[in-house]
């Protein structure tokens, strides 16, 4: 009783605490936040202010975070690289489940697509599309197998294909501003603001696009390996 008890009351303490001396944030940063809010649509012709940062105002970070990614990724497959992967048939799941997962699988890709190609307007962007999108094929490779990804060209070495192509996209979107005379990750004036009265955040669309697929595709890339590493059914 007394250990449940002293648990309760650890528990309790932060809230209190917090509840008693409120954290205030220094003006300055408020005064950031509000010109980040302002300055978004007009600067960088996108509402959605974190993709905004993401690709803009801290494009750089970005672009180092994507390339740890892609480095943590090749390592775990660099692990694994003698691993053969099989794709023999497997009809032990009945007709349904397979035509479920099926209709399932193409509804996540469409939404994932949503979710990187109107990132620039709307929460989400290429990394929060390209994670949904690898869902699609771990949901083939459990309630399938993995020889119904090869039969519609999913492989291993494609999907490490699609994310180096992506990822040379990023970089290649991040050189073309010094072509023109301005600075890596620049934004605007060098990318297109709207098209037919929709807004495109300039370089915004195309980074979420790349970072869809090579999002996408690493992860793929992973499940693939760890369906056979793991001892995942494939006969």
């Amino acid at each position: 009783m007394k250990r449940l008890i002293f648990g309760i009351i650890l528990i309790l303490i932060p809230f209190i605490v917090t509840y008693l001396y409120p954290i205030s944030a220094p003006s300055s940063i408020h005064s950031l936040g509000e010109f980040y809010l302002k300055d978004s649509l007009t600067s960088v012709r996108s509402p959605e202010v974190v993709t905004s940062i993401l690709w803009d105002y801290r494009g750089l970070d970005t672009i180092f975070e994507t390339a740890v990614f892609f480095l943590a990724i090749m390592g775990g497959l660099a692990i694994f690289r003698e691993l053969k992967l099989k794709y023999p048939s497997w009809e032990e799941f009945p007709l349904p489940v397979k035509v479920v997962t099926k209709v399932t699988a193409v509804l996540i890709v469409t939404v994932a697509a949503s979710l990187a190609l109107h990132g620039q307007l709307t929460p989400g962007g290429g990394f929060q599309g390209g994670s949904t999108l690898a869902v699609a094929p771990l949901l083939v490779i459990g309630a399938v197998s993995l020889a119904s990804l090869r039969k519609i060209g999913i492989t291993l070495e494609r999907a490490v294909l699609v994310r180096i192509l992506g990822l040379t996209g990023i970089v290649i979107l991040a050189l073309i501003p010094l072509t023109f005379g301005g600075y890596a990750v620049q934004n605007q004036p060098y990318f297109p603001s709207e098209f037919l009265g929709t807004l495109l955040g300039g370089s915004l669309l195309w980074y979420n696009i790349f970072e869809f697929l090579a999002v996408g595709a690493g992860f793929t890339a992973v499940f693939l390996i760890l369906a056979v590493a793991g001892g995942g059914r494939n006969d």
